[in-house]
């Protein structure tokens, strides 16, 4: 049997075989693959990859040919620094990288590192995710970002690179449903809409909490005036309940959308 290479047996009587490399103290698994050459073949890459300074994060992927990117990167980064982490993670100088293609680099701040460690960030249809407890999680919720969220709309990439996710770089524009911010005049204004067959102008607000809460309360009319949606909701966690409770009460609705609401509740089921 060739070096590194152990053959294994599937439920099914098929063969295949294992290989692995030890480095460090560490030993690694690389893979499964269906020849005993090709096993060997990755074997061969990865002893390369950890042995060969003239590979580097850099140039890696002109050199690769069996191993997938995640492991290559893996390698790179215990070799570099000492550190194995089972996810496609490079240290870097003040933060980290994580290699979700080999043509898709994201970059973290170091305090990201314990929770992408041991967290797979995955992509479906353009939007990144972890898993959690059997649940699925847009990377951009750790940015207090809404799921849907539009870039350009309600956040920004500051430095225009749209794969730098350092806290630095995001700047978040809407944090709350149905808000949107605009600015007039050099005056910044919070204008709050809500979607029943269109969208209706709850209002314009001075601070993106109260129109927050204009929009909960826009949401509790339309549910009493009879309107079955399913809304979402804003939970404005920077006004105390006592608080929340008094811009509730004071805070005004459009005309228009209170005529609407008074139109659906008065006809004919």
């Amino acid at each position: 049997m060739l070096k590194g290479v152990f053959p294994a047996t599937k439920k099914d009587g098929t063969i295949y075989y294992r290989t692995s490399i030890n480095y460090s103290g560490k030993h690694i698994s690389l893979g499964s693959f269906a020849s005993e050459e090709m096993a060997h073949l990755a074997y061969k890459e990865a002893s390369q990859t950890l042995s060969d300074a003239v590979i580097t994060i850099d140039n890696v992927y002109s050199h690769k040919n069996i191993l997938p990117h995640e492991k290559i990167i893996i390698l790179l980064n215990f070799r570099d620094n000492g550190l194995y982490f089972k996810n496609p993670i490079y240290l870097r100088k003040g933060y980290f990288s994580y290699f979700l293609s080999e043509h898709e680099e994201l970059k973290f701040d170091i305090d990201d590192l314990f929770y992408y460690s041991s967290h797979k960030i995955q992509k479906r249809q353009g939007h990144l995710f972890v898993s959690d407890y059997g649940m699925q999680y847009s990377i951009l919720s750790r940015y207090g970002i809404r799921p849907y969220a539009v870039a350009g709309r309600d956040y920004q990439f500051v430095n225009g690179d749209s794969y730098d996710y350092r806290y630095a770089n995001i700047l978040v524009i809407n944090r709350f449903h149905g808000v949107l911010r605009h600015i007039v005049k050099g005056i910044t204004k919070y204008r709050t809409m809500i979607h029943i067959n269109g969208n209706y102008l709850v209002g314009t607000y001075s601070s993106e909490e109260k129109a927050a809460v204009a929009y909960n309360k826009a949401v509790d009319l339309a549910k009493a005036a009879g309107i079955k949606k399913d809304f979402p909701e804003n939970y404005v966690d920077t006004l105390p309940p006592k608080e929340y409770a008094e811009v509730y009460t004071k805070v005004k609705l459009s005309e228009r959308y209170l005529s609407y609401l008074e139109e659906f509740s008065n006809s004919p089921a």
